[in-house]
């Protein structure tokens, strides 16, 4: 099957995996992409190795009309890490699925991933399900892989397991059987919305238990927490910790070595290991 896409390289896997099961690339719609948390250079290399137009600007109608006149109405339309709602496919493609990392209808949204870990979901998953123009993630299911989490899961361990869990979903059910999955796509009924995380939801409260504040660590891992220092706000990539009873005030700094910092929390200390005063975003652009 032809098939255009529209994403970044969160989930670029899916577009591999299509390739892989046989379907035949015919356009990429992408975006712009910071190149620290946000990349699109493997989906654009793709691109380029299959010899199809690129675009960067938002996909609009008069796109899909441009596609259905040059392929028919044949194609499928896969959208997976997408930011902008797409409206108008149908009539122009055959199909219209959307890859997201949850498991739907829990977790509907920008970017779930933080929010699963911080509320020490026991369970995640990535549903594909049909492309809906009247609202984000909210289209019937299509096919979807569950997957337990772990105690000390991350933002990087839970990113692999979705990327993994997209690429089986796409090559498998989607890129084989996806007529029959169309004709048998369940609604969803009532789900949740997560919204884009704020700087609130990444800041760390020494006043809560240690084993919360590790958790919301890795929740975030590379994309970094904020936490107060003294008077200094840090960007927090790393931190350990450990409970033990004390008097100090949570906050409080209370030992030093090198760039190592322990912070007293409620119930014992966390240690930040790897952090900065200036965030990644601007560390990166100053590198370049």
């Amino acid at each position: 099957m032809k098939f255009a896409f529209a994403g970044i390289d969160f989930l670029g896997g899916v577009f591999e995996a299509l390739v892989g099961a046989g379907w035949t690339p015919i356009k990429l719609f992408t975006r712009p992409c910071d190149g620290i948390y946000d990349h699109n250079d493997v989906v654009l290399a793709s691109a380029r190795t299959h010899r199809i137009p690129m675009q960067i600007s938002r996909l609009k109608a008069p796109d899909l009309e441009a596609l259905a006149e040059a392929h028919g109405t044949g194609w499928a339309l896969v959208v997976a890490g997408y930011p902008w709602l797409v409206r108008g496919w149908r009539g122009k493609a055959a199909y219209g699925v959307n890859f997201h990392p949850s498991p739907l209808p829990m977790g509907r949204g920008p970017y779930p991933l933080f929010k699963a870990i911080s509320d020490a979901q026991p369970e995640w998953g990535v549903t594909a399900h049909v492309l809906g123009e009247e609202g984000f993630d909210t289209g019937d299911i299509l096919a979807q892989e569950r997957f337990p989490l772990t105690e000390r899961e991350s933002h990087e361990t839970l990113l692999a397991k979705c990327q993994m869990a997209a690429r089986r979903i796409a090559a498998g059910p989607v890129a084989r059987t996806l007529p029959a999955l169309w004709a048998a796509a369940a609604p969803q009924g009532t789900g949740s919305y997560w919204p884009r995380v704020t700087d609130a939801d990444r800041t760390l409260d020494f006043r809560a238990e240690v084993d919360a504040i590790l958790r919301r660590v890795r929740a975030f891992g590379t994309i970094e927490t904020l936490a107060r220092v003294g008077e200094t706000r840090v960007y927090v990539a790393e931190a350990e910790g450990w409970r033990e009873a004390h008097r100090h005030t949570p906050g409080a700094v209370v030992h030093r070595h090198r760039r190592h910092i322990v912070i007293a929390a409620r119930d014992g200390y966390i240690q930040l290991n790897r952090w900065s005063p200036v965030p990644a975003t601007e560390i990166g652009h100053l590198g370049r």
